[in-house]
Order: C-alpha cells, then sequence, then structure tokens
C-alpha cells in the first residue's frame, strides 16, 4: 500500500491525511465541496507550522 484517500477533509479526515502524509504515504484529501478540501489544507498547513516550531 502506498497510497491512501480519505474522504470528507473535517477534523478527523485532515487528522488522518496530516499523519498519513508525514509517513511518507501518497495522501489523497476529498470532500464533496473544495471549500471543504480548502480548509482542512489550511488547517494541516497550521498543524505543520506548530510542529516545526516544537
Amino acid at each position: 500500500m502506498n497510497k491512501i484517500g480519505i474522504i470528507g477533509a473535517g477534523t478527523m479526515g485532515n487528522g488522518i491525511a496530516h499523519v498519513s502524509a508525514l509517513s511518507g504515504f501518497d495522501t489523497v484529501l476529498m470532500d464533496i465541496n473544495d471549500e471543504f478540501v480548502d480548509s482542512g489544507l489550511n488547517t494541516i498547513r497550521k498543524n505543520l507550522k506548530l510542529q516545526v516550531k516544537k
């Protein structure tokens, strides 16, 4: 397995996408609306910045 697809970019979905991408998997995040995906990606970016600060 080398590619993971997550359906739903909400709190749990973007968290799973974040962890799977950090673990080296090709990760696809999908939702019913592109705005939800954009919001999920922004949350992932914010969380990555917080991890880098630590």
